[in-house]
């Protein structure tokens, strides 16, 4: 393990692409997600166990919300001018206590205190790390965030399962089988943390540093730039909102099929969102981001508009065609607004992070009560116009042709 994070000589640093961090941070990713996702999935027992009413039940939600994202930019920030190369260690670790609560809490407030504390390991992992994928790139930036989103798509999406398997047949204490992922994580990270001490030594002296400046554009441009991005992530998280929470019950609505058929159906969207991951990143590093923005957002539109009119084949075509093309958004969102702002890489992560993650959040709760007020079929015909908000792209800067002309 030492050996593959040995630090090269100065002159190759900035330029090669690190895979083999790429692949341990997305790694942690993965296990990170992981953890975060055993909350919401162990809800029904807490709620059977605890006698919780779904107030109770909304309150811890919320407790892990507000920590998991409001916290990420103020993280970022700090770190972007105190560097802390260990810090995400210490997430991991913070996620690790509330994971043993979890597992033996004896009352609501310690279910509530376990949620936070896995909320903010999150906010002190995500920017941080997202730093450390954008350091390790070699350049292909658009490539290495989605290697690294990849990992917490697919931690997200293996939780449930886990949880499935190991948790509900046998209790909650069993819960406590997850603080293996988080010593995992501790271990690898502390490895990608060594290799970030150095590499951000090297990176900030003066024989090293390049010629990575913010682009030519006034502070108004690039405050509207960022509002832009973040009204696009607003589009881009509710519309997965409505399918990663609701899909399942949308399909045994409308098309009267079973839950293990409608789980199936969910599994091929989620399986498209992981390749959209992937795709978007390195094309985005190819043929622009911001191109890539408007495909993925405004691209998505004929398909999320025909959705609700289709028969059960044509759902699940389109619904993998959605997944692909919508998935393939965050990275080059969020590396555009890394370039807009160079300086301040864990901030901007941390924001964007924070943000997708609340608007996932919020949407799934707003859908949720639009959907009790009227149907679930009303509810997917009403988000299927939030991809048209892709056509503000039109007002971001191109700044791939600024970086040439410069």
């Amino acid at each position: 393990m030492e050996k593959t994070l040995a630090i090269p000589a100065q002159n190759t640093l900035i330029q090669k692409t690190f895979y083999t961090i790429l692949f341990a941070i997305s790694t942690s990713h993965f296990l990170n997600d992981m953890m975060q996702s055993v909350i919401q999935s162990v809800y029904p027992l807490l709620k059977q166990n605890y006698q919780l009413s779904f107030a109770q039940v909304g309150l811890i939600t919320f407790v892990f919300q507000v920590t998991a994202s409001i916290l990420q930019p103020f993280v970022g920030n700090y770190t972007d001018k105190n560097p802390r190369p260990y810090s995400f260690v210490a997430g991991m670790v913070f996620s690790l206590i509330g994971i043993i609560l979890l597992a033996y809490a004896h009352g609501f407030g310690v279910l509530l205190i376990a949620a936070g504390l896995i909320g903010i390991g999150s906010s002190i992992f995500h920017p941080e790390a997202s730093k450390v994928a954008y350091y390790a790139s070699g350049g292909k930036r658009g490539l290495a965030q989605s290697i690294f989103q990849l990992g917490g798509n697919g931690g997200s999406a293996i939780g449930p399962l886990l949880v499935a398997a190991i948790v509900m047949p046998f209790g909650q204490s069993h819960i406590m089988w997850f603080t293996l992922s988080a010593l995992l994580g501790v271990f690898i990270l502390s490895k990608v943390g060594t290799w970030y001490k150095a590499h951000l030594h090297m990176h900030m002296s003066k024989k090293t540093v390049t010629a990575e400046h913010a682009p030519a554009l006034s502070n108004t441009k690039i405050i509207s730039s960022i509002v832009i991005l973040l009204i696009l992530i607003f589009s881009k998280y509710f519309y997965m909102a409505s399918l990663s929470s609701y899909f399942t019950f949308y399909l045994i609505d409308k098309f009267h099929v079973s839950i293990q058929q409608s789980q199936l159906y969910l599994f091929i969207f989620l399986g498209a969102v992981a390749a959209g991951t992937l795709l978007g990143g390195s094309l985005g590093d190819r043929f622009g981001r911001k191109i890539i923005i408007w495909v993925s957002i405004l691209g998505a539109a004929p398909f999320t508009l025909l959705l609700p009119y289709v028969n059960l084949f044509w759902t699940g075509v389109l619904a993998a065609i959605i997944g692909v093309i919508i998935a393939s958004a965050f990275s080059a969102i969020l590396v555009y607004a890394q370039e807009l702002l160079p300086g301040k890489i864990g901030m901007v992560s941390g924001l964007f992070f924070g943000f997708a993650f609340g608007m996932g959040g919020l949407g799934s709760a707003l859908l949720g009560v639009l959907a009790d007020h009227t149907s679930m079929e009303y509810v997917f015909k009403l988000c299927a116009y939030l991809p048209l908000l892709g056509i503000i792209t039109v007002f971001l800067p191109d700044l791939k042709k600024r970086k040439t002309s410069s």
